[in-house]
């Protein structure tokens, strides 16, 4: 009966792990939400300077709303493959973000998401019309370098096939310097032609950590259950048998 009790034991310890882990989850999903509410709302500020970019980080600054202006490097436009929600337009799906380098006065660069185009419109010819020349104003939401998921496939920087947003990894295959470690998702200011479509970020969170939590803990009664039904029959066996 020992080996059983132990197995339960450890089985109970780790279902009980599993649901607290999702309530930490909870909570930091929460904090998440409520940054995102509120700075998405604030008045735009502007991009901090290049000696203050190292100390830039998730805490404090994503999703900060900022604006600056630069001229657009379109000759180093990359295409970065992405799933946008469907809209009742019909417009979304699959596509790619337009990541483009914006020329500070300075010398330095940030990358500008400048939006959404469907996979028909991925190269710059067919939209023309949105590859704007001149200084520009760019308002929009400030994003840490992008984390791939677990199926998403590593950036090729020799076949210019891009799947996570990542400053350094474009910077370096373009050949820039002074590259913020950051980029900016531009709001939905248009852009001539319509493309790309700017204002897409997620602000959407999914929070389902309490019901997961509530799952485990769930399955850990369960489990004790179980186990103590275990206990009762042998015992009840065992005095039969007495």
């Amino acid at each position: 009966m020992l080996p059983v009790a132990l197995a339960a034991l450890v089985a109970f310890a780790v279902l009980v792990g599993l649901g607290l882990w999702q309530l930490q989850r909870l909570a930091w999903k929460e904090t998440l939400i409520a940054q995102v509410e509120a700075r998405i709302h604030q008045d735009p500020v502007p991009l901090p300077p290049e000696a203050d970019w190292g100390q830039i980080d998730f805490a404090k600054d994503e999703y900060r709303r900022v604006t600056v202006q630069g001229r657009f490097r379109h000759d180093l436009e990359v295409q970065v493959y992405a799933l946008v929600d469907q809209e009742p337009d019909g417009s979304g799906g699959p596509g790619y973000w337009v990541v483009t380098p914006l020329g500070l006065a300075d010398g330095a660069y940030v990358l500008v998401n400048r939006g959404f185009v469907p996979l028909t419109r991925k190269a710059p010819a067919t939209r023309a019309e949105g590859q704007v020349d001149g200084l520009v104003t760019v308002t929009g939401l400030l994003r840490l370098p992008e984390e791939a998921a677990l199926f998403t496939p590593a950036n090729d920087a020799a076949r210019d096939a891009w799947y996570v947003r990542d400053p350094d990894a474009i910077a370096s295959a373009k050949g820039l310097v002074r590259v913020a470690p950051f980029l900016i998702d531009a709001d939905a200011t248009a852009n001539p032609g319509g493309l790309p479509r700017g204002g897409l970020t997620r602000i959407v969170f999914p929070n389902r950590h309490l019901e997961y939590a509530l799952t485990w803990f769930g399955l850990a009664a369960s489990l004790a259950g179980v186990f103590a039904a275990y206990v009762w029959s042998r015992r009840r066996r065992g005095g039969a048998a007495g």
